[in-house]
């Protein structure tokens, strides 16, 4: 599947859209340059889904926890963007969140790719010409 978003104003609706076309897939890795709108998509995305509370890339923290207000669900936000070797991914116990069940949406999964689940979703966010993005999944 492909969203086009045009503009920033256009986040909203390429969410509700992305979130109609999850199924029934818990983990979903996000590949895109850096500064392509990974962070700024999966916050939208999880708005979507309901979360109130404040969604910010989990640079430092590798792994963020949200919860949802409609359905209670947690999800979980990870960046590896610092990650320097797979220890520091088993040494956090990432099998317990991506076999969770639970969502797990992933910045750079480029890092750990070999660890992701066979199933997970591979969307790729790619920056157009006229400063729209276009995510394929």
């Amino acid at each position: 599947m492909e969203i086009t978003i045009k503009s920033l104003e256009e986040i909203k609706t390429a969410a509700k859209t992305f979130v109609e076309n999850m199924g029934e897939s818990r983990v979903f890795a996000f590949f895109g340059k850096m500064g392509s709108g990974k962070t700024t998509f999966i916050k939208a995305v999880c708005e979507t889904l309901g979360v109130t509370d404040v969604i910010t890339s989990p640079t430092f923290a590798i792994v963020n926890e949200y919860t949802s207000d409609i359905s209670g669900d947690t999800v979980y936000h990870f960046d590896f963007y610092r990650i320097k070797r797979l220890e520091e991914v088993y040494d956090m116990g990432y099998e317990d969140y991506f076999y969770s069940g639970r969502l797990c949406f992933i910045e750079w999964p480029e890092l750990i790719e070999e660890l992701l689940p066979e199933d997970a979703v591979r969307v790729y966010v790619t920056e157009n010409g006229d400063g729209g993005r276009t995510l394929t999944f």
